[in-house]
């Protein structure tokens, strides 16, 4: 089951399509996550929906947003499709343990060998703020992005309790 909304996020820190590492408590107290957990790098649905996400970075830029999407390719993987459909955000590498981060979210498909369709907004105390989860095969729409931004701004400016 995929972790709930005001939960804290796991830490993890994995390669990025460079070989980089990306830790994300190197975010907290920073700049707000866009997790984005995505089944296999070059597949039609994933293109579709990072290209989405490439098209519209301003909108997370914005936000002040930072956009790290994941799957179980390997970075050489992952290298070769940003290249190829001009990324300029983080992907990340869950390769080895096999899903291990998405294991960690709820999020992966044991039977398919890969992660959901799944998203959670991390604020920048490191809580899950809002996610969202499509049934397989399913892209994740661009207003459900606008909506967890929307939902984050509005926490950012809640008084304190």
């Amino acid at each position: 089951m995929a972790l709930e909304n005001d939960t804290l996020a796991p830490d993890f820190e994995l390669p990025n399509q460079f070989g980089e590492p990306i830790r994300l408590s190197d975010y907290r107290g920073r700049k707000a996550v866009a997790l984005v957990f995505f089944p296999l790098a070059f597949s039609g649905t994933c293109t579709g929906e990072l290209c989405t996400l490439r098209d519209n970075l301003g909108l997370f830029a914005d936000a002040g947003v930072e956009v790290l999407a994941v799957s179980v390719d390997s970075k050489w993987s992952l290298r070769a499709w940003a290249e190829q459909q001009g990324y300029d955000f983080n992907l990340l590498a869950d390769f080895w343990p096999h899903g291990e981060i998405a294991k960690d979210y709820g999020v992966f498909l044991p039977e398919r060998g890969f992660a959901n369709r799944a998203t959670f907004l991390i604020d920048e105390r490191g809580v899950i703020r809002a996610s969202f989860i499509t049934a397989p095969g399913e892209a994740r729409p661009l207003s459900a992005y606008r909506a967890a931004l929307e939902e984050l701004k509005a926490m950012r400016h809640a008084p304190a309790a």
